[in-house]
């Protein structure tokens, strides 16, 4: 697998791998992305902090990486690792030809920046199980859309 920049070609597929994520998402009894969630106007205005994993020339997975700083994290109920600058990935969306993708990608993302935070929802049970799987703690929760959102990060030293 390899990670890849997004571009404006992608946008037609990366909405629809988004539209089958929020499809899967809702079988699964997870309604974390409303309906039309992502917008493609969000993709596009973000097109340069999207990227792509590809298998054999194939996406195998879609996501947000950028270090900046997320205002969702700043009202946590709980306590982040540190204050340190971080990335933040969001928007991750396998399309399931290859097993470990997601996993491929939260790795790559913390090799490029060795303090990540996510969030996901708690219904999310595949994500909850791969955040833990890839290392990543518990933080606490934020509020965002009426909903609770479950905060975590990855520091290198903890």
């Amino acid at each position: 697998m390899k990670i890849v920049k997004a571009t404006k070609e992608d946008i037609s597929r990366i909405m629809c791998i988004y539209k089958n994520a929020r499809e899967f998402m809702v079988s699964q009894g997870n309604e974390q992305w409303p309906r039309g969630y992502p917008e493609k106007s969000r993709i596009e205005k973000e097109l340069s902090s999207m990227y792509l994993c590809l298998h054999e020339n194939q996406i195998a997975c879609v996501f947000y990486f950028a270090v900046e700083e997320d205002e969702d994290y700043g009202e946590i109920n709980g306590q982040s690792l540190n204050n340190q600058s971080y990335g933040v990935v969001h928007r991750i969306a396998s399309t399931g030809i290859i097993k470990g993708a997601a996993q491929y990608c939260l790795d790559w993302c913390y090799q490029q920046y060795p303090n990540i935070r996510i969030d996901t929802y708690k219904d999310n049970i595949p994500m909850l199980k791969l955040l833990d799987k890839c290392g990543f703690h518990y933080c606490g929760t934020f509020e965002r859309i009426g909903k609770t959102w479950f905060a975590y990060q990855k520091a290198s030293g903890h």
